[in-house]
């Protein structure tokens, strides 16, 4: 029996360019299906995917990762590649990345722009240096060696789709998918893609600032919960530093006067102390928290069914 394979394609105004990418994709793999979810398009992007053959679905939440959230849920196969609509990511390289996912057992197969011509293709400056420093900053507290973070085109296993949780609803969906990742162990691999701006008249719906302070803070917040010991430990750290840094002087004039004279900065050191005291111990417990339940959602993987597994 063959794999089915889906394609995804989320859509927000990309009437000019969905056909294109509908028609690349299914010369590329002709046995896959192909969904286009639109999410309140107003320039016709449902009617161009239902022209070009494309199952049409619609997400009324407006967002990326609602999209996803609503496409994960809805599909089932043994293969999912997901491609933005925007046609900026030629369809050459999907057969080798369902590959990965059916023949080699990868739960994750990353589009990798940023080592094939994404800075030489791609026209907006602070996207390219924005890449650049979210695939920094995971790398650094992740301790991972991932190359490219936010591509829009991946390829996932049903066991990666169906068990992970979307809690982003925009354009951050792509760093919270890739930490999940990189957090639960889960077969990561990456291959080089090539990337292509968009045609003239598609306007990208990413806005530089808004959108990178947002997946900014998407940062912020996994490594607060995905690595709370790390994130409470430097808090710990910077205040323990600043209350000994307090608390020293008073304590050298202590032992050359035997007096306090400076109660104040004495007073600021010692609760600059209890607060390192408290993050180091919030640290701890939500570590033991988060092993606990890494525990847990291993053994929920082990109980989730295998393509392919025979039937005692």
């Amino acid at each position: 029996m063959r794999s089915k394979v889906a394609v995804l394609i989320p859509c927000y105004n990309e009437s000019q360019t969905v056909a294109r990418v509908i028609a690349d994709y299914r010369a590329a793999l002709p046995e896959a299906d192909i969904y286009v979810y639109d999410n309140n398009s107003t320039d016709g992007t449902a009617a161009a995917a239902q022209e070009a053959g494309a199952r049409v679905r619609h997400e009324r939440r407006q967002g990326k990762g609602n999209v996803i959230r609503t496409m994960f849920r809805q599909i089932d196969a043994d293969c999912y590649l997901m491609v933005d609509g925007d046609d900026t990511y030629p369809a050459e390289s999907a057969p080798e990345m369902v590959r990965l996912v059916l023949e080699e057992g990868a739960d994750m197969v990353i589009g990798d722009r940023l080592s094939a011509t994404y800075f030489s293709e791609n026209r907006r400056p602070f996207h390219n240096v924005g890449n650049r420093m979210v695939r920094g900053l995971i790398n650094l507290l992740f301790h991972s060696r991932v190359r490219d973070i936010m591509t829009g085109l991946r390829a996932f296993s049903p066991l990666f789709v169906k068990t992970f949780p979307v809690l982003s609803r925009g354009f951050e969906i792509e760093t919270e998918m890739t930490v999940h990742a990189l957090d639960k162990n889960f077969n990561l691999r990456e291959i080089p893609v090539n990337y292509r701006d968009r045609p003239e008249g598609s306007v990208s719906k990413l806005n530089t600032v808004r959108d990178g302070l947002k997946v900014l803070k998407t940062v912020f917040l996994l490594f607060r919960d995905y690595r709370p010991m790390a994130f409470f430990g430097l808090l710990a750290a910077l205040f323990a530093a600043g209350g000994l840094g307090a608390f020293l002087p008073v304590l050298a004039e202590y032992w050359r006067t035997g007096l306090v004279p400076r109660f104040p900065t004495l007073i600021a050191a010692v609760g600059l102390l209890v607060v390192a005291v408290l993050f180091w111990m919030a640290g701890v417990i939500l570590d033991v928290i988060n092993k606990k339940h890494r525990q847990l959602y291993e053994l929920f993987l082990n109980l989730q069914p295998r393509p392919g597994a025979e039937e005692k």
